[in-house]
């Protein structure tokens, strides 16, 4: 358990009082031992101890204190109660910490703990404490600079008492050790310059200038450029025309990790935060910023302690001595409100997410270091492409910070991609005679990756997806051919720049009976659009307090800090298709907050957060008029007369209010389904089965007395095309199940579908792709009534 060393010095102590004739074995005795023992010497001389004057106090206390033995007595030394207290308060200490041996400084730390005990206070009055031992042994932070060894060498290493052969080096200043300098940082280039910003760097050199209170907290959500902005404030301050308050301020960003680590006893944490402080104190001007400045709040608080970091640092806030800036998110910053003495303390400046127009030319300052660094070059192209698609697709980090994520991976992707086409042979692979290009292309190959979507969901260019969208949503929306053209009229008109710029990109109200594609249409115009699909089912918010949902409760209830759910969905997706499904059902307020979207497509929950509607597509549905355009007609129906239409508007008024009818784009209103039409809905539903078995290699053939069979079976005047998937699934699918398992398809096969009389049942046609010569087996599905 004992490391080579400390036996050593274990050893030595005993001969000293052996050759003293002592009674005792004392903790004097083992000090003086290792107050000769090389290791032990460089642990107390970083800690402030005068060695000599130590070893000569301990040896005039040996020679007149110590109670000593008869001449030619046979007795030994006998450890005294205290020695053998600070070995076994020094083993239980390397045990608590993992480590596999005790060393000089382990037993060092255990004297400082006794009382009563003349080597304790001997240590002590030179001004060395327990915590300096704990902090130069775990951490190489010495509390005076090191004196030169008996060669007259100053040491560059330090001995770290767990581990004798790994010397850390010593950190003579606590600034270097827990600190960066971003002032040396940004006079050596070494931090991105700030684009933009003017405002909130203006109004940050403003607090800093004030005489108390002094102390900036930038607030916004994560990428948006927090921490660049303290980088570039330290950038501005090395200019000779800042304000003279300001003029030769440093700024010193705070690591609390380090702060942190290693942190066992109470004191240690509070300890090296004053020696922060005292060591700021030695500069002119410092500036100390601290990222993350929510965790301060419980930061160093021992268990059942109440004192953390935050409570530290509030007398240095108030006292305007050393300016603190710091950051944190929105989410983050309930944590420092709930601590109304710190909040009052900091001046929050809320740093918004730039505009894409912003963000580009953020990008144009920032890629000439990036492609100097993957040794390629960005195009125009690129560089707006990467913010166009980085705020549509990677919306969990916000711009520029994710536009700079793509460009970063685009240039590592392209670097790769030139290293492994070199030629086998060439040994100078950085001397290309020409840069690659990264195009906008590479661009949206890397965020279709990153966002993991489809590749074509990832272009850039929907000039194409608009000019086919009315025929991509007509083949996968059938019979609905006027509501269609309505929503692919009103997309167009919003991209073309022609609708009203504050408002959401389209409001709809879809109307008519269930089953006929209300919900279908939403989910393949979110799918053609690339958007994201949102949907809220309305029946779930009947009630006043369920609309709490959507927005967030109100202060002081439960759910408070958890914010809204579509508030939180518009701002992870400002692209979306959000679909509202049957809005007929949800309580008046919710339509309330309906008015203000519809009309300044801003919502804002009971955080102060807000969400951006001016990319969204908004679409409620409704089963209004559903009543009276059944009763206009039986069976299957493509038309409606004019007094059917009338009583569907009627209907329509009575439900919403003017003042909603006014401020939808358009209600679209869904017509009955016809024959025709519920048989391509039946080869629709087919072809996903076919699909479905691609796999297992089965083909499906479909004749039309089945196709028109399923169709009349599976339409309902008052359910539409919806037992139609039930239909399929026990007339089809299950048949399906058995062959497929145990029959004529467990190796694949075509199967041919057929009606077996003119009124049904379904007759199947098995030809197994494993046995091509055996004759097709007919076999007659169970008779149903139609």
């Amino acid at each position: 358990m004992f490391s080579a060393s400390l036996e050593l010095i274990l050893s030595i102590a005993y001969r000293e009082a052996e050759s003293r004739r002592h009674a005792d074995l004392t903790l004097e005795h083992l000090l003086y031992a290792l107050a000769h023992d090389v290791d032990a010497e460089k642990i107390m001389q970083a800690c402030g101890a005068d060695l000599p004057a130590l070893r000569h106090d301990l040896d005039n206390y040996l020679q007149r204190e110590t109670e000593r033995l008869p001449r030619h007595s046979p007795g030994e030394p006998v450890q005294t109660l205290a020695f053998r207290r600070v070995l076994q308060t020094a083993v239980l200490h390397v045990q608590s910490a993992g480590k596999d041996e005790v060393h000089s400084g382990d037993v060092l730390a255990a004297i400082l703990q006794q009382t009563n005990c003349f080597a304790a206070e001997q240590l002590l009055a030179q001004g060395v404490t327990r915590l300096d031992v704990l902090n130069y042994i775990s951490h190489g932070i010495a509390k005076v600079p090191p004196a030169p060894n008996r060669d007259g060498v100053t040491p560059d290493q330090a001995v770290h008492a767990g581990a004798e052969d790994d010397a850390p080096t010593v950190q003579r200043d606590p600034l270097a050790a827990f600190t960066v300098n971003l002032s040396e940082r940004a006079a050596a280039g070494q931090v991105d310059p700030l684009i933009g910003r003017s405002v909130e760097l203006q109004r940050t050199m403003e607090v800093l200038c004030r005489r108390r209170k002094n102390n900036p907290v930038f607030v916004g959500d994560a990428g948006v450029g927090k921490t660049a902005l303290a980088e570039g404030l330290a950038a501005r301050l090395l200019d000779t025309t800042v304000p003279a308050p300001l003029q030769g301020a440093e700024v010193f960003s705070l690591d609390t990790t380090a702060l942190l680590a290693g942190t066992r006893f109470r004191g240690d944490f509070e300890e090296r935060f004053k020696a922060v402080l005292a060591s700021l104190g030695q500069h002119a001007k410092p500036i100390l910023f601290i990222d993350e400045v929510h965790a301060t709040v419980g930061a160093g608080a021992t268990t059942g302690g109440t004192l953390d970091l935050a409570t530290l640092i509030k007398p240095v806030l108030s006292a305007g001595e050393v300016r603190v800036i710091g950051s944190t998110t929105i989410e983050d910053f309930k944590h420092i409100e709930k601590d109304r003495a710190l909040a009052r303390r900091l001046q929050k400046i809320t740093v918004d997410e730039p505009s894409p127009e912003e963000a580009i030319k953020i990008l144009k300052g920032l890629h000439a270091r990036y492609a100097e660094h993957h040794g390629i070059e960005y195009t125009d192209a690129a560089l707006t492409t990467a913010v166009k698609l980085a705020g549509r697709h990677l919306r969990d980090i916000r711009l520029p910070d994710s536009a700079i994520d793509v460009l970063d991976e685009a240039g590592a992707m392209l670097r790769l991609r030139c290293t492994e086409t070199q030629p086998e042979g060439n040994e100078d692979r950085a001397a290309t005679p020409t840069k690659k290009m990264v195009t906008a292309a590479d661009i949206e190959h890397v965020v279709a990756r990153m966002a993991r979507i489809p590749e074509q969901q990832a272009s850039a260019s929907d000039k194409e997806r608009l000019r086919t969208l009315e025929e991509a949503l007509q083949r996968v929306v059938f019979g609905q051919d006027d509501a269609v053209a309505a929503v692919a009229k009103a997309i167009k008109r919003s991209r073309a720049g022609l609708g009203q710029p504050e408002r959401p990109a389209g409001c709809f109200l879809f109307t008519g009976p269930t089953g006929v594609g209300k919900t279908e249409l939403a989910k393949q115009l979110a799918i053609h659009l690339g958007n994201e699909f949102l949907r809220y089912d309305m029946s779930e918010y009947m009630e006043k307090h369920s609309v709490a949902r959507l927005i967030g409760a109100p202060p002081g209830y439960v759910g408070f800090e958890q914010g809204g759910l579509l508030v939180d969905a518009l701002r992870s997706h400002p692209y979306a298709v959000v679909l509202l499904d049957e809005i007929e059902k949800a309580h008046q307020d919710l339509l309330n907050i309906l008015l203000q979207v519809m009309d300044h497509a801003t919502l804002t929950d009971s955080t102060g957060r807000k969400a951006d509607f001016r990319q969204v597509v908004l679409i409620m549905t409704s089963n209004a008029g559903s009543r009276e355009m059944s009763a206009g007609a039986i069976g299957f129906s493509g038309g409606r007369s004019k007094a059917v239409r009338g009583r569907i508007k009627a209907a329509i008024e009575r439900i919403f209010s003017p003042e909603f009818r006014n401020r939808l784009d358009t209600t679209v209103t869904f017509g009955t389904l016809t024959p025709d039409v519920m048989e391509m809905i039946v080869e629709k539903f087919i072809l996903q089965l076919e699909a479905q078995l691609a796999e297992r290699r089965v083909a499906i053939t479909l004749e039309t007395g089945a196709r028109q069979w399923l169709a009349t079976k599976g339409y309902d005047p008052v359910y539409g095309a919806r037992p139609l998937a039930r239909v399929i699934q026990a007339e089809v699918r299950d048949r399906l199940t058995e062959e497929i398992l145990f029959g004529q398809l467990e190796t694949g096969g075509t199967v041919r579908i057929s009606l077996a009389d003119g009124d049904g049942p379904l007759k199947f046609a098995f030809e197994p792709s494993a046995k091509p010569s055996q004759t097709a087996n007919a076999v007659a599905g169970p008779e149903t009534v139609g």
